[in-house]
């Protein structure tokens, strides 16, 4: 019970309980007059008593129907869709849901894992294109991303032929989504802009590639299949990037250290 019903009832109850019968007065009737004082005296003090033992009983009744009507089969204690989602759309259990806000979700998480170290190791990035793409596209893609990511382009960059670094450094490529635009979507087919900033290069005191950031947008365009969204094709553009900042550079050990212990994010809304 709200303190507003409280003090309704109370008001109600009081009312009710202090409406009083006068009776007529006899001037001379000194005993009489006294008499009927007591009575009137006894019957109010036995008026208030009720009202009091009334309010308390309505009190308590309201209290306990409260309890029992949120405790009844146990579903008054679960959360609403509203409490954690903050659109009130209730979040899916997997995959993503079909429709605008699903899109651009798959494609923040897309970006994440398409601008990463391990597109660059030839085992990941095959169960990579086989998650993220859709079927008619992963063995065309899969054969691109293989000439693209070769031996020598790994070489370049500090990494052997499985996209790993050097004894003693740790390469860096890491995406960031900033945030998402969708600029065409149908029941199937969406295309969605998604604005990112990033992290790469090679952390260690020997490295000739030092890790560097970099802003850029990717634009995926997304088919809904088998149940989810997947990624048709993809495009990347630099900018829009901000005027940089005047932070100092960290040393290689410290990149690195953070590299390993700040684990990536996945993003979903």
């Amino acid at each position: 019970m709200s303190l507003g019903d409280e003090h309704e009832a109370s008001g109600g109850y009081g009312g009710t309980g202090q409406t009083r019968t006068r009776l007529p007065e006899t001037g001379g009737d000194v005993y009489g007059g006294a008499r009927r004082g007591g009575r009137s005296s006894s019957r109010s003090l036995i008026t208030v008593v009720g009202v009091v033992v009334l309010l308390i009983a309505a009190i308590a009744f309201a209290n306990r129907g409260g309890d029992d009507s949120s405790s009844a089969g146990g579903s008054g204690n679960k959360p609403k869709a509203s409490t954690t989602a903050a659109s009130g759309t209730k979040p899916v259990q997997s995959g993503f849901a079909h429709d605008q806000q699903g899109a651009q979700s798959a494609a923040a998480n897309y970006a994440t894992v398409l601008v990463s170290a391990d597109i660059l190791k030839p085992t990941r990035r095959t169960e990579i294109v086989q998650q993220v793409f859709v079927a008619d596209k992963q063995a065309g893609l899969q054969d691109k991303l293989n000439k693209a990511y070769s031996k020598e382009f790994l070489s370049n960059i500090g990494l052997d032929e499985n996209g790993n670094a050097a004894a003693g450094q740790t390469y860096v490529s890491r995406t960031v989504p900033i945030g998402t635009k969708t600029t065409s979507y149908l029941n199937t087919t969406a295309s969605i802009e998604v604005w990112c900033t990033g992290l790469y290069g090679t952390a260690g005191e020997s490295s000739t590639n030092p890790v560097t950031s970099d802003w850029f947008t990717m634009t995926l365009q997304l088919r809904w299949a088998d149940g989810d969204w997947k990624v048709d094709s993809f495009s990347q553009k630099d900018g829009p990037a901000p005027v940089p900042g005047d932070d100092k550079a960290s040393s290689a050990d410290q990149m690195a250290a953070a590299v390993e212990e700040y684990g990536g994010f996945t993003y979903a809304r």
